[in-house]
């Protein structure tokens, strides 16, 4: 199947009220679920099974605290998220990928910490299946912190930025 059918597929899955979705298609089968379960497709080459993360709204916020721990702990004991106050409003990954700061290597990051950016300016990239997504600012905004470190990969709805409103 095409990435842009299993892409529209998902965002489907995503807003309907339905919990999972499976198509067939000359011998290939598609499942699409938003909570994971032990079914007899992961033995079979023609299948393959998507599960989407489960919204924030069902979860406690401790897990999204404790995925930027990992990078809290090389980091000196003093700025630990914990510390610091979370105040402003975060901005979220629209889908899986990498994350990068900057269009080239050796390019200046789109945005720093300290930053104001205007509605529809770019803030950063996420690579997702060999597709450069550029992120853009949905409102004239503060950066406040920049919550994932370049080249790393991100989950969907995972905290990017803080950002304050303006």
């Amino acid at each position: 199947m095409k990435e842009d059918l299993i892409r529209r597929l998902v965002k489907i899955v995503e807003e309907a009220n339905i919990a999972e979705l499976e198509i067939s298609r000359w011998g290939k089968k598609l499942r699409i679920s938003k909570y994971p379960s032990n079914s007899g497709l992961t033995g079979n080459t023609n299948s393959m099974h998507y599960v989407l993360p489960t919204p924030p709204a069902q979860a406690p916020s401790a897990p999204p605290a404790a995925q930027p721990q990992p990078a809290a702990e090389s980091q000196p004991k003093e700025e630990t998220p914990a510390a610091k106050p979370q105040k402003g409003v975060e901005i979220r990954s629209p889908m899986v990928g990498t994350f990068y700061r900057a269009p080239a290597p050796d390019a200046d990051p789109y945005v720093e910490v300290g930053d104001t950016v205007q509605k529809g300016q770019v803030l950063c990239i996420i690579e997702a299946m060999k597709l450069m997504n550029e992120i853009e600012a949905e409102f004239p905004c503060k950066i406040l912190d920049i919550l994932v470190e370049n080249a790393q990969p991100v989950e969907y709805n995972q905290p990017l930025f803080l950002v304050e409103k303006l």
